[in-house]
């Protein structure tokens, strides 16, 4: 190949980027880090890796919904679109504090406290605080493990009934244990629109569970989920008991499908990926092997006679 054709063949700046972009993106529950060191190792071009890092990292760790706990531990963010108040600062409504994360790291760096302006009015916050106050109970006991945070989306300013507003619950669990080969997550967002005028509260789900398996191959699992339910709107103690329920109800529900789903695989899945008959349509004759030469189908093949 001429010095030509090595010119054009090499990939722009930009392309490489791109490349990386993707892999970063795409890294399975946990893995960003181990993913990165990789791509760092294969561009060799600390730029190139760190203009690709700037721009994936947030997304991944958003889309994920990661949590990071506070530098002096007086509680944990989790990293979302809707926590997000700047590109760096992220709101945890439970403290009234915003973080500053890195996101390369993945580390809170530190922390102020929220502006009046970043923060509900005491109208909402007694349904945002509610409404918190149940999902942690359920947390407890379904992801002993998992954070949840409940944000205001829309019409966090209203101060008295007669006015719709949005509620966003986020619910994110994570297993990882590299150790063993596996890492998984839990990631449920739930919208929650409370409609003054009709004495209505609608919930929108969406609920994604991931997990990667990499022990001497490489299996993965991404499974998405979306649902629609409704309840009244009462009194935020009861909003939120209902709207618990609603959510433990769908989640339930999901994990359970998913589990028979998956216990039939061997009977269903699996079965239907294997060929029912050879291409010959007939049945190998286990029975009688003999009746097979290799050598024998070769000298016929060949035109060769072996009994002279």
């Amino acid at each position: 190949m001429s010095d030509q054709e090595e010119t054009t063949s090499e990939l722009t700046d930009k392309q490489k980027i791109e490349i990386a972009k993707w892999f970063l993106l795409n890294s399975p529950p946990g893995e960003i880090q181990y993913v990165a060191k990789d791509i760092r190792a294969v561009l060799k071009n600390e730029r190139v890796y760190r203009m690709a890092a700037a721009e994936a990292f947030p997304l991944y760790n958003k889309s994920h919904m990661i949590c990071l706990e506070f530098p002096d531990r007086s509680g944990e963010v989790l990293v979302t679109p809707f926590s997000e108040i700047d590109k760096n600062e992220y709101l945890d409504p439970r403290t009234a504090q915003v973080a500053m994360v890195d996101h390369v790291k993945q580390v809170c760096e530190g922390a102020r406290p929220a502006n009046d302006e970043e923060l509900p009015s005491l109208y909402i916050e007694e349904y945002r605080c509610a409404l918190d106050a149940e999902i942690i109970k359920y947390i407890s006991v379904a992801y002993p493990k998992g954070f949840s945070s409940v944000y205001c989306v829309n019409g966090k300013d209203v101060e008295e009934p007669g006015s719709d507003f949005e509620l966003v619950v986020v619910i994110s669990a994570a297993r990882h244990s590299p150790q063993n080969f596996c890492n998984g997550s839990w990631r449920s967002i739930w919208n929650i629109e409370f409609k003054d005028e009709l004495q209505i509260v609608e919930v929108r789900g969406k609920l994604q569970v991931g997990a990667h398996y990499f022990e001497e191959g490489n299996v993965q699992l991404d499974a998405k989920h979306e649902c629609r339910d409704s309840t009244i709107f009462q009194s935020p103690d009861d909003c939120a008991v209902s709207l618990t329920n609603i959510i433990r109800h769908h989640e339930t529900e999901y994990l359970n499908s998913l589990q028979a789903s998956y216990s039939k695989l061997p009977d269903t899945t699996f079965k239907d990926l294997r060929r029912k008959l050879p291409v010959t349509r007939t049945l190998f004759p286990w029975h009688n092997t003999l009746q097979f030469s290799l050598t024998r189908d070769m000298q016929k093949n060949l035109g060769l006679d072996t009994s002279k």
